[in-house]
């Protein structure tokens, strides 16, 4: 508690609010805190360890951000009841907070499922964007109407009609950056303000394929990762496995540029931008971008990711002091000043 109010993460800031929904927070723990507050499954296992003793491998989370969990030396008799906690569903943990390679940890002393009378729900548990999913949902559609091109902007408008129920809650990544409640929307509208505003400087660029290359670089996320109503993913589909969202995007610009008559060369253009985004082989890209707005696509993307990032790892950081390791950041530790 903060000032008589909670404070509470939702989306990348903090905001106040009088409800109090719960009693401890993953971004405000302190190492050697012991506590016990209900948290979302994101992962569970459980595994053997070098000593032979099975233990409980756990990934938590609530709306706060995510923390790896252990119960060590699991008892016969506790394995019944641990069988029956999944992926999805909210535990109860007494649990003290540990350190482990420059990360926090959470050592889980005493662990159930959550049951009706408990009182908690999904929406206590669940991260989110900032911004309602539809009032992004209406900047993108605005963007997209924008368009000069009758072509670009038939494509947009198309894919964003045929995808919109999901794109109202679907996450951007099953970890790290844009892993919430609307995360992909959050994602596309801020590639969108930051690519439109460049145009005003790179007056070379071609706003409508700017436009249209953000609007479906990352629009196949919806078929790649398995995704609840909440937008909690729970992990890759069979096509996202065996192809990827890069290979499925360029799939359905494909399918959608024969139905609608779309000139070959727009769509391979469009391919390119979806294939290149990523830049390295590495990374899935078979293609380093061949033209300005593909190369713009690329950097619009990795600058919203990264700051995401360092947005979502100050928050839990005080200030004069540096962060955990953001693995996604070269497991870089982070400095949040003091003003």
């Amino acid at each position: 508690m903060r000032g008589g109010y909670l404070w509470y993460h939702v989306g990348n800031s903090i905001r106040k609010g009088e409800i109090k929904l719960k009693e401890v927070y993953i971004g405000l723990l302190k190492v050697d805190e012991e506590f016990q507050d209900f948290f979302l499954v994101k992962s569970i296992a459980i595994k053997l360890g070098s000593n032979k003793k099975q233990y409980l491998d756990l990934l938590l989370a609530d709306s706060t951000g995510e923390v790896t969990a252990k119960k060590w030396d699991i008892a016969d008799t506790e394995l019944a009841a641990i069988s029956q906690i999944k992926e999805g569903d909210i535990i109860k943990i007494k649990a003290l907070v540990t350190e482990w390679n420059g990360m926090k940890q959470l050592r889980v002393l005493r662990i159930r499922k959550a049951v009706d009378q408990d009182g908690v729900s999904m929406e206590d548990m669940v991260k989110s964007a900032p911004e309602k999913g539809a009032d992004m949902l209406a900047y993108i559609e605005n963007a997209a109407a924008m368009i000069e091109d009758g072509d670009l902007r038939a494509l947009c408008q198309r894919v964003l009609a045929d995808n919109r129920e999901k794109l109202l809650y679907y996450p951007a990544a099953m970890r790290n950056h844009h892993a919430e409640l609307g995360g992909l929307l959050y994602h596309t509208k801020r590639m969108l303000m930051a690519g439109m505003a460049l145009c005003n400087v790179y007056t070379n660029m071609k706003k409508d394929w700017v436009i249209t290359g953000v609007i479906f670089h990352d629009m196949e996320k919806i078929n790649e990762i398995e995704s609840n109503e909440w937008g909690v993913a729970s992990g890759y589909s069979f096509q996202g496995q065996m192809l990827g969202h890069l290979i499925q995007g360029v799939k359905t610009v494909d399918r959608l540029c024969r139905e609608m008559g779309i000139p070959e060369e727009k769509a391979v253009m469009l391919e390119h931008m979806i294939l290149a985004h990523h830049y390295e082989p590495e990374f899935g890209s078979p293609k380093r971008p061949l033209f300005p707005e593909a190369e713009l696509l690329h950097y619009l993307d990795i600058l919203d990711a990264r700051l995401y990032d360092m947005e979502d790892a100050l928050f839990a950081t005080e200030p004069g002091e540096f962060s955990e390791k953001v693995w996604t950041l070269e497991n870089r530790k982070l400095y949040k000043p003091q003003e």
